[in-house]
């Protein structure tokens, strides 16, 4: 099991429906998920319906970051663009924003690098970060990911285009 003192990582479950509509539907994640508008219980209900997909067969995983000792949950990890020749896919973490800066997402990372390497076979974790997201960019670098590049003017935000850092993971 995906489980630390701190959080377990789990699927998804059907009554997930209000804990995604008020993560998905929060205008401070937005930048960093490419969403310009929210998303209706109707779309998320079909979302969560067709959520158990093999991650083999759809390239993606979706786990929710539980707090281990309420059992609340506090956020997401995202497994997407799975590439199976290379075994490699992408990493996201969202956390609600009253449950930031407790250790949640650095216990997800902790728990999802030895399950990506032992269960899933995968060699490499990536992500791309705004450079102005000092936060995260210390999170993974805590975690092991390392900076292997910048795209220029890759994330358009309200105040203008923003540089993204590229990291990855070698597991």
């Amino acid at each position: 099991m995906l489980q630390s003192d701190l959080i377990r990582l789990r699927t998804l479950e059907a009554d997930d429906l209000d804990f995604l509509y008020q993560l998905e539907n929060d205008p401070a994640v937005w930048g960093v998920s490419d969403t310009l508008a929210p998303v209706s219980r109707h779309v998320l209900r079909q979302y969560l319906d067709n959520a158990a997909a093999d991650f083999f067969e759809v390239r993606q995983l979706r786990l929710v970051l539980e707090d281990a000792a309420s059992g609340a949950a506090v956020g997401t990890l995202d497994l997407f663009g799975f590439e199976p020749l290379h075994q490699r896919a992408g990493v996201g973490i969202t956390v609600l924003a009253g449950h930031r800066r407790h250790g949640y997402a650095r216990a997800a990372l902790e728990l999802l690098q030895p399950y990506a390497r032992q269960v899933l076979r995968l060699h490499q974790l990536f992500c791309t970060i705004g450079a102005d997201n000092e936060a995260s960019l210390q999170l993974f670098a805590a975690a092991g990911f390392s900076r292997v590049g910048v795209r220029r003017e890759w994330l358009r935000t309200a105040e203008g285009w923003q540089d993204a850092v590229e990291l990855q993971c070698l597991l």
